[in-house]
């Protein structure tokens, strides 16, 4: 498989880039973040996407969506990134839609997700961070279950319709079996989530389950099999994270590279200087290579293909590395200028940070690869 986008592709990534911009640059964050907005994203934006027909792009044809892959999510992920645009497209439209997809639960909700009426959540991680480990326990109650325990960075978990929770039915906290995933509606009782503002001033929730009951009807796939579903989602989103990183990396090197040509020293633009050429051109190089990486993961995750779990896992550790390569030579050649409030640079540092942790930091997946190849 070529590794550059098709026409239509291309096409997609034009629309999306002039849509993005328009509506959702980086001064719209900045209003939001002022304005202490306790929503953590324009629900008029969402509506928008809706209409642009971006909130059904995984959903499939037949139910109402545009039937597209992993590889067209990742480009309209990557304006995101580059505009760092708060929205929940990243775990409703891509993310949910991948776990939901082919299950009984897709006909209640991906209508409401291709409209824009529905926002999903997913409570995965328990601990400080990404590992894996699920604990919480979903206990036999009648013909359902009962949740109690707690899942922490659930992104729009206050504002959220739908949460998809991944729950212990059986064996220990580390065993790979006997997980289940849950689809739960956000005022099920006994469900509460409790929104904090993190580095980037988006917000992220510790939600807890106190003796939540829900029917058999709530589980997504099988019980103690919910394994494989909960795979399948996470390589979603974590493709769908290293498209948004690639964003932001993009972002901030085209923000830098204007910076060199525009500032002079000497009388001359700073970017005429051969030390800054040189670390610039590496940059370059970098984000490259980690775009090659992200485009083979989905393209294989597209296909079917085996190899895309160990694909997903190169790219979401190497975007990791390279955005934060980006953001970090962006803060430094823009020189002090770079550490203040007024320059969107600041901006672009903060969301790699936050997004580098988001389903698995790069130390993570390096060593689940590691793993996988028997060291």
């Amino acid at each position: 498989m070529p590794l550059y986008l098709n026409d239509e592709q291309t096409m997609l990534r034009d629309t999306a880039r002039d849509f993005v911009a328009e509506h959702a640059p980086v001064r719209h964050l900045r209003a939001l973040r002022d304005a202490n907005d306790e929503t953590g994203f324009s629900r008029d934006l969402w509506r928008q996407f809706a209409e642009m027909g971006f909130t059904g792009m995984m959903v499939p044809e037949a139910q109402g969506g545009l039937g597209l892959g992993h590889v067209e999510a990742g480009v309209v992920m990557e304006e995101i990134g580059r505009n760092l645009s708060p929205s929940p497209f990243l775990t409703t439209s891509v993310a949910a839609v991948a776990a939901l997809d082919g299950t009984a639960h897709a006909e209640r909700w991906f209508p409401a997700i291709v409209a824009g009426d529905a926002i999903t959540a997913l409570a995965v991680d328990e601990g400080a961070k990404h590992d894996g480990r699920v604990a919480m326990a979903a206990e036999r109650s009648g013909n359902g279950f009962r949740l109690s325990g707690a899942k922490r960075f659930v992104h729009h978990a206050h504002v959220a319709d739908l949460i998809l929770v991944a729950a212990r039915t059986a064996g220990s906290a580390d065993d790979a079996d006997g997980i289940t995933l849950f689809a739960l509606p956000r005022d099920s009782n006994g469900l509460t989530a409790d929104p904090r503002r993190l580095a980037d001033s988006s917000l992220a929730s510790e939600v807890r389950f106190d003796g939540v009951v829900v029917d058999a009807d709530a589980v997504v796939g099988e019980v103690d099999g919910g394994r494989a579903v909960i795979d399948r989602m996470l390589a979603a989103g974590r493709t769908g994270v290293a498209s948004e990183l690639l964003g932001v990396g993009g972002g901030a090197m085209d923000m830098t590279t204007d910076y060199l040509k525009q500032r002079r020293q000497f009388g001359q633009p700073i970017g005429s200087f051969q030390a800054l050429q040189h670390r610039a051109a590496h940059l370059y190089a970098e984000m490259e290579v980690a775009r090659a990486a992200v485009l083979k993961a989905q393209q294989l995750l597209d296909a079917g293909d085996p190899r895309a779990a160990q694909a997903t896992a190169v790219a979401k550790a190497m975007t990791g590395l390279a955005t934060t390569l980006a953001v970090q030579e962006g803060v430094q050649m823009h020189g002090g200028i770079g550490m203040t409030d007024e320059y969107d640079i600041g901006f672009y540092m903060k969301r790699a940070r936050v997004l580098a942790e988001l389903f698995g930091d790069s130390n993570f997946h390096a060593d689940a690869l590691a793993r996988d190849s028997g060291y």
